[in-house]
């Protein structure tokens, strides 16, 4: 969700953003008037996104083993947990019924009523030939009663949105100035963020190193460049399946009904159900595990550009699409010069945040277990998996840092660049 606000942010038209000072908005009323709506439609899909992703990580959360240590929650993921340790799978069919409920109830009454109402924030001069329906945004707008108590909230809101609240800051903090105060208030903070950086990573390094060597610090990192070779060919698999697909379903609003909670169910379905499968499977054909397991790295986190992707082309304008028909652009030039470009920043977003869940995602992964059962594939994943379950701080430590080490680089030499071309050429100008 921050990743696709802040996306929208970037990516405002400079047009509107010259109608806000023109009209003199207050930095306060730009950010209610103009940011926030003109954000919605990618919000909303990654408020699913998210919903689903926390199901993901349910059991990973409510069951937890530190060496001789075990902490559980009571819910439905430290069930499902007990259920895999005992091989019970009339258990594991309970949880995928309740999942199946709880997903259709929220998916009904709280975000098919928000696609169909964000709809009106879609950036266009014609009207969209078809758009999204719920019977519950229905019943709210026809319903007097409803309408009656919503209608004191929407006062307030209406009112807090046209608050000037036009705060300056002190010339000395402000961004623009050049005085010395500024400057040195900068060389301050910047002196104070090193010092703080440095006296952790001191702190860091001494602990790890111990008990780690120089050996095993080199192992680690050769264990991260597996996994790293891992989600980014899962990533790019992912995005040519679901980049079509999810501008099939986002200029198809009657589809995006049907398909939506069908497709929230699968991004919260949690990878541990298929635990049992895939061991079952690699062990009886004498599989690699370090192919085999792969798949359950992306299988939650795929639908993040999914998820994104039907966002973008749910808000691409459809005075554009017109202007293609008219201009008779098909086929692969429609793809590279119309939606390809218009979905971009959502695309990023997406490829971003699923990138950073696959390596989550890894060290569920990249171990797994069915019963007594347990496969393992060479990763980081899977060596932060073992040493937390042995308990062996150092080493836990070690590999979370090689991990952090390996998402920021990937996000500074690849998607940040990236990022940078959707803010600078595909803005919707």
């Amino acid at each position: 969700m921050t990743f696709s606000f802040y996306q929208s942010l970037r990516t405002v038209p400079n047009d509107l953003k010259e109608v806000s000072q023109n009209l003199r908005l207050s930095g306060w009323q730009k950010f209610w008037k103009l940011e926030v709506p003109f954000s919605m439609p990618g919000m909303i899909w990654n408020m699913m996104m998210s919903m689903s992703g926390g199901w993901f990580f349910v059991v990973a959360s409510e069951a937890i083993t530190v060496g001789d240590k075990t902490v559980t929650l009571p819910g439905v993921g430290s069930y499902l947990a007990m259920a895999i340790s005992q091989k019970d799978l009339t258990a594991v069919g309970w949880v995928i019924l309740t999942m199946t409920v709880v997903i259709v109830i929220y998916d009904q009454f709280l975000f098919r009523p928000l696609v169909a109402w964000a709809d009106k924030f879609r950036l266009e001069d014609t009207m969209s030939q078809a758009a999204p329906e719920s019977w519950v945004l229905n019943l709210i707008q026809r319903t007097r009663i409803i309408q009656q108590l919503l209608r004191p909230f929407g006062k307030l809101l209406k009112k807090l949105a046209r608050m000037r609240l036009n705060i300056a800051l002190p010339r000395a903090i402000h961004s623009e100035s050049h005085s010395s105060v500024s400057r040195g208030l900068d060389i301050a903070w910047g002196g104070f963020m090193v010092l703080l950086c440095g006296y952790v990573s001191w702190k860091l390094y001494s602990f790890i190193s111990s008990e780690v060597g120089l050996g095993e610090t080199i192992r680690v990192v050769g264990l991260g460049f597996i996994t790293l070779v891992r989600v980014t060919v899962l990533i790019a698999l992912a995005s040519l399946v679901w980049v079509p697909l999810g501008v099939l379903i986002g200029l198809r609003p009657r589809l995006a009904e049907t398909i939506q909670p069908i497709a929230q169910f699968l991004a919260a379905f949690p990878a541990n159900l298929l635990f049992p499968v895939f061991v079952v499977f690699i062990v009886h054909f004498k599989l690699n595990p370090d192919i085999w397991l792969s798949p359950l790295i992306v299988l939650g986190t795929q639908w993040y550009i999914l998820f994104n992707v039907v966002a973008g082309a749910s808000a691409f304008p459809n005075d554009f699409r017109e202007a293609a028909t008219n201009f008779h652009i098909k086929g692969w030039q429609w793809w590279k010069q119309v939606m390809l470009p218009g979905i971009f920043p959502y695309y990023i977003t997406g490829a971003i945040t699923a990138s950073g869940g696959a390596w989550n995602a890894s060290i569920v992964s990249e171990m797994v277990s069915w019963g007594d059962d347990k496969l393992a594939a060479h990763g980081l994943g899977a060596y932060i998996a073992q040493t937390t379950a042995a308990g062996d701080f150092p080493k836990i430590l070690l590999g979370i840092c090689v991990m952090s080490l390996f998402v920021v680089l990937f996000n500074r030499l690849l998607w940040r660049p990236l990022y940078a071309i959707a803010e600078n050429k595909l803005r919707l100008n």
